[in-house]
Order: C-alpha cells, then structure tokens, then sequence
C-alpha cells in the first residue's frame, strides 16, 4: 500500500489543482482545504485554495466583490469551483475566463450553480445563469427548503452508472444538504450530461406547497458532463451538490469528491477499485451552514499561492 502511494505522489507531482472558494453559507473555506490537504498527501499534487479574505487578511465569505489567489489558475491543471454570488473585480474575473479558454478541466461544487451575480447590464451578467448552466450543467433554480441542523437527503448512486469510475467505493450515505432542485418538471440539466448519484429529500417546503410535480423530491446530485472551449477543446466537468459542510463528514461524500477531482484530471485509472482513500488527514470540525457571521472568526488561510505547506 505504501509503495503504491509513493508511485501514485510521483506519478502526481507535477499537477496542480487550484481550489477557488467565497461562499457565505456551506463553508467552503473549510471543506475545500481539507479535500486539498487529502490530494497533497496521497497524490503529491500542488494545492493552492483562494479566498474572499478581509483588509487583515483574515477568511471573510461576506466579501462576495473580491477574490485572492486567483492568479493560480494561470498555472492549474483543474480549477475546484466552490463560490455563490460573487462579483470579482474584471482583471481577476478575466482570470477565469482565460482558464476556461484553454478548454481544462473543471469541478464545481453546490452554489457553483450560481457562482456570480453581476449587475444588471453588466458585461459579465450572463454568467450569473446562462453560462454558468452551459458549463456546469444547470443554474440556480430553487431547493427543498431549510430545515435546520438534520439529515435532510438519501443519497445513493445511481444503477445505471454503476460501472463509473467516480462511483468506485461510494456507498448511499446521509447528507445534511437540503436537496438542489437541478431536473425534473420543466427543468432539465445542460449539455451532454450522464448522471451518477441522485437524492430524495426528506422534508420539502414543495411537498407542503403541493408543487412535487415542479419539483420531484428525488432528483440528480452528481453527474459529469464536458463544456466546449474556444480553441474547440472539449473539458471535463464534474459537480455534485452535495457540499454542505456536514456533508464532508461522511466518508462516502469525500471519497465521491475526490474520485470526481481524479476523473476530471483524466486520471480515473488511478481510482482504486474501492476508490479514493477517504481518510481525513487533519482533523476537521466545520462550523454549520448559515448566513452572516457563522463563519469561524479570524480564520487564517491554508494553501493560498504564497503558502509552500
């Protein structure tokens, strides 16, 4: 096992994944470095996460007009989209334009949906649903409500994806996320899509609304697709919705992320057959989904582009 490790941390050493977080409500800013702490030390990849940060460079997901450390994108193997509602200043924006030019990879994570929101008339405002559905597969719709701190979704792979290499490993588990409303009714996902996992809510403000036929209470949570670049070049993407900061407590949900991350990279023949080792390599006790300062004060950073760790 521990030969097989080191082969796969040489074989890796040279990729690097880029980690682009800023949302005020799953905590990103958590679950994102723990994927990357578990990517370094299994597969010698180069992690970089960036951040919305405050004026003392402190983790601050309220600051939804600024990101640092985008610039590692010019060098990223695969960009890890885990945003909701920003609006970056244009030079750092065009960053991410240019990534996606080139036509690499691309793995999105929940609010990813609705990553931006630009004003009204703004250049960029047809990132706020149009393109973002073209490359993730779908734009924010709506979900089965909040219902507090409880398993709200059963999440299970899907049989008839079961020969998939991200699906290696990944057993039915329990997710804390109140279920994305994605497909179903007059929706339906975008692009070339082949679903792997699916979830049926548990509680729904649809049901008590009567709107099921809208909005079914089972429905897709995971699925891949590839998005047209510029150049012609197709890129591979991954998403799941599945993200809340609870959610990466189930092994099963880390171990479907991470064999995701793999097959995006175009390495799914170095997914076990059991998949992705899930182990957490640090400790992690996220703070719960929520608005306003649920966040951890005074959280410092880990992975930004200056930091070698």
């Amino acid at each position: 096992m521990g030969l097989w490790l080191a082969l796969l941390a040489g074989a890796g050493a040279a990729t690097h994944v880029v980690f682009v977080t800023g949302d005020e409500e799953y905590r990103s800013e958590e679950s994102m470095p723990m994927l990357a702490r578990i990517l370094k030390r299994d597969f010698g990849f180069r992690v970089s996460v960036a951040y919305s940060l405050d004026k003392e460079g402190f983790v601050d997901p309220n600051n939804t007009g600024d990101v640092t450390g985008i610039e590692a994108l010019k060098t990223a193997d695969l960009l890890v989209l885990y945003t909701r509602f920003r609006h970056w200043p244009e030079a750092k924006f065009q960053v991410f334009l240019d990534y996606l030019a080139k036509g690499k990879p691309v793995v999105g994570f929940r609010t990813a949906t609705h990553a931006f929101r630009y004003p009204k008339g703004h250049r960029h405002e047809a990132w706020n649903d149009v393109k973002i559905a073209g490359l993730m597969g779908q734009k924010w719709i709506t979900h089965h409500g909040h219902h507090g701190t409880q398993v709200l979704t059963k999440v299970r792979p899907l049989a008839a994806a079961k020969g998939h290499a991200i699906l290696r490993g990944v057993r039915p588990f329990d997710a804390y996320s109140w279920l994305y409303h994605v497909q179903g009714g007059e929706d339906k996902l975008h692009g070339d899509v082949t679903l792997l996992v699916e979830g049926t809510a548990l509680k729904s403000k649809q049901q008590r609304a009567n709107n099921l036929k809208r909005y079914p209470l089972t429905g897709p949570t995971a699925w891949v697709k590839t998005y047209s670049a510029a150049n012609g070049k197709k890129g591979r993407v991954f998403f799941s919705t599945t993200a809340h900061s609870y959610d990466f407590k189930a092994a099963a949900n880390r171990k479907l992320a991470l064999n995701g991350i793999l097959w995006a990279l175009g390495m799914e023949a170095k997914i076990p057959k059991d998949g992705c080792n899930a182990k957490l390599a640090a400790e992690y006790e996220p703070n719960n989904a929520g608005f306003g300062k649920v966040f951890k004060p005074r959280l410092k950073p880990l992975f930004l582009p200056s930091d070698r760790r």
